[in-house]
């Protein structure tokens, strides 16, 4: 097991979960001349649809990958890892299985599925898994609190994630009910002062009002900092309503955070319309986790039946220079992920289905002219937004849900995972038996100094990350009459391999998170590009829900398989979408406000 002595396990390249090597990939093709067939779109099995590279294995390609498989597509994946999933993929921990465990479990971070997620869910569905009806969507499992965790002996904010007890009937609600809401919300267990929390609940009426154009137009150039005026509020204000809403669940810092994208899916389709269980995913809760690993509980079983719906793919493979000509894209240079065999693949359509911050370096300027939007890509700003795993010697689940520690200069959110892992038991299955829970924390601030060494996490090397981390966590969830994490209990910890140089003049992280600072709207493209066989899938494109999330990701997929439906004149049934929930009580008001901005004047709720 990864011990405190060898604290930087390494990234399993070789062997994948699902017992496939590259070289037993190829030589299952047959030997070197099957080898260099795999590079070709036609690994997939002959389908009544065209040919389709998908360029990337993460959730956004599998989610491409099937929509068209089911369409009667031959679909070929190129996945720059040993195995699919992307950011979502599980990582074992390289040789620290013993007595016919599995190596324990590791990820970039936690998985987190909000119940207003509504595209995802539907995938899921459809991915068989043995016992469950609903496929995969049956591994979910519901968290049924939250704690917001403080320190300096400051009280913790402890939720019952539960919807409300009396919401009101369809067409009842009003803005007077929703205010009351808030403010009994806001005013529990904290310290606001009474006239920050009034001001807070009045602007939040502002954003639900504002009509379409205001929230594209103003809103998303103001920063939720300003919108919210934290700058002169008090300290617990900013961290509560400022900070605590923004950097631990998008990656971006509330100074410049958009106010659109903050208020339209944080505010109120996670929390207001969570909390009263309108436009959720069936009768799903807020907060939602998976029943076990997230690759043994939904990727492998999503690699198993796109493979039996004749999908292919070619692993560790890099894609290098998407090539066009004569108005389309003529290939796909592509190489061993080592940067050796060079080969082109070739297809009748092409799905970019990569982070943007490697998809964009792979359109040259011919493609980039062929469509601006594209160039625009390169002002989309990525960030560090990655987890540590620690494992424990006794079950620590601290709640039933996640952790947020309200006061870590490095944002730190968590979840003890085993006590969601009903089918496991974690010092059976994992490991070398010593190991009961694992505790996974992520890092949603890598730019700011820490409490014990006075330091940037970027600063920091791995082991000193490591140390300030679960100093932060040990400074938000013990305190005078608590001890929940215990230093005798931490056995040994797993980062992301993706980070690399830490504590060095040049650290480095492959696997970013895009970030939504103000007028990031307008430079998301869209899926269809203006090259007739090329589309753009991934968390960067503009979807609905406007959120850098495996949601977006699906979504993006769907519309990039529409776009490609369209462009092949097919008679296929297109992919369903889902948006965000607009309450219809609140539709005349946004009519309103319409009118109002055409006119130069400012929202009826705002005050200023």
């Amino acid at each position: 097991m990864t011990t405190e002595h060898t604290q930087e396990p390494q990234e399993q390249t070789g062997h994948t979960r699902s017992g496939h090597t590259r070289r037993r990939f190829l030589a299952g093709a047959g030997g070197v001349a099957g080898g260099l067939a795999l590079w070709s779109a036609g690994t997939a099995k002959a389908a009544s649809g065209g040919r389709v590279a998908v360029l990337g294995g993460g959730v956004s390609g599998l989610s491409a990958a099937h929509e068209l498989a089911e369409r009667g597509y031959a679909v070929t994946v190129y996945e720059y890892y040993d195995t699919l999933g992307g950011k979502a993929r599980s990582m074992p921990v390289p040789g620290t299985a013993t007595g016919g465990r599995a190596d324990l479990p590791a990820e970039h971070g936690f998985r987190f599925f909000p119940g207003f997620y509504r595209n995802l869910p539907d995938t899921m569905r459809r991915i068989p898994v043995a016992g469950n009806a609903h496929g995969v969507h049956d591994n979910l499992v519901s968290g049924t609190e939250a704690l917001f965790a403080r320190a300096d002996g400051r009280p913790d904010l402890h939720f019952p994630l539960r919807r409300g007890t009396t919401p009101p009937r369809p067409g009842d609600l009003t803005l007077g009910w929703i205010r009351d809401q808030l403010l009994s919300v806001l005013d529990l267990g904290t310290r606001l002062p009474a006239h920050e929390v009034a001001y807070f609940a009045d602007r939040l009426l502002v954003h639900l009002t504002s009509c379409d154009a205001r929230r594209e137009e103003v809103w998303e150039k103001v920063a939720w900092w300003d919108f919210i005026r934290a700058e002169e509020m008090s300290e617990e204000y900013r961290t509560l309503l400022g900070i605590g809403q923004t950097r631990n669940l998008v990656a971006t810092r509330a100074e410049v955070a958009s106010t659109r994208t903050v208020g339209r899916v944080i505010i109120e389709a996670l929390l207001l319309w969570g909390l009263l269980g309108r436009g959720m995913d069936g009768d799903a809760d807020i907060d939602r986790v998976l029943n076990a690993p997230t690759s043994e509980a939904w990727i492998d079983p999503w690699e198993t039946h796109l493979r039996s719906l004749g999908v292919g793919f070619v692993l560790g493979t890099q894609v290098r220079e998407v090539h066009y000509d004569g108005g389309r894209v003529t290939g796909v240079r592509v190489s061993a992920r080592d940067g050796g065999d060079e080969r082109t693949v070739t297809a009748d359509h092409y799905i970019s289905a990569l982070p943007v911050e490697h998809a964009r370096g792979t359109w040259g300027p011919a493609l980039r002219a062929a469509d601006p939007q594209l160039a625009r890509c390169d002002a989309l700003q990525t960030d560090w937004m990655t987890g540590v795993m620690f494992y424990l010697r006794t079950p620590t689940p601290v709640v039933h849900g996640h952790i947020n520690c309200l006061d870590s200069p490095w944002a730190v959110t968590g979840v003890g995972q085993a006590q969601f892992w009903a089918g496991r038991d974690f010092s059976r299955d994992y490991g070398d038996g010593r190991a009961h829970d694992c505790l996974s924390a992520i890092i949603s601030e890598w730019d700011k100094p820490g409490i014990l060494y006075g330091k940037t996490a970027k600063e920091c090397t791995k082991e000193e990350v490591v140390a300030e981390l679960w100093a932060q966590l040990k400074d938000g969830l013990n305190d005078a009459g608590r001890t929940t994490l215990r230093d005798e209990d931490r056995l040994g910890w797993f980062m992301d391999p993706a980070v690399t140089g830490l504590g060095g003049p040049n650290p480095q992280n492959r696997e970013q998170l895009l970030i939504h600072p103000t007028g990031t709207l307008y430079n998301r493209p869209t899926a269809r590009t203006k090259v007739p066989n090329f589309f753009l899938a991934g968390d960067y494109v503009r979807t609905d829900v406007d959120l850098a999330s495996m949601e977006g990701a699906n979504e993006s997929a769907r519309l990039a398989v529409n776009a490609l439906l369209k462009a092949d004149d097919s008679d296929a049934e297109r992919c369903r979408t889902w948006g965000l929930y607009r309450p219809p009580e609140l539709e005349p008001l946004k009519r309103v406000d319409e009118v109002r901005y055409r006119l130069g004047l400012p929202n009826t709720f705002d005050l200023g």
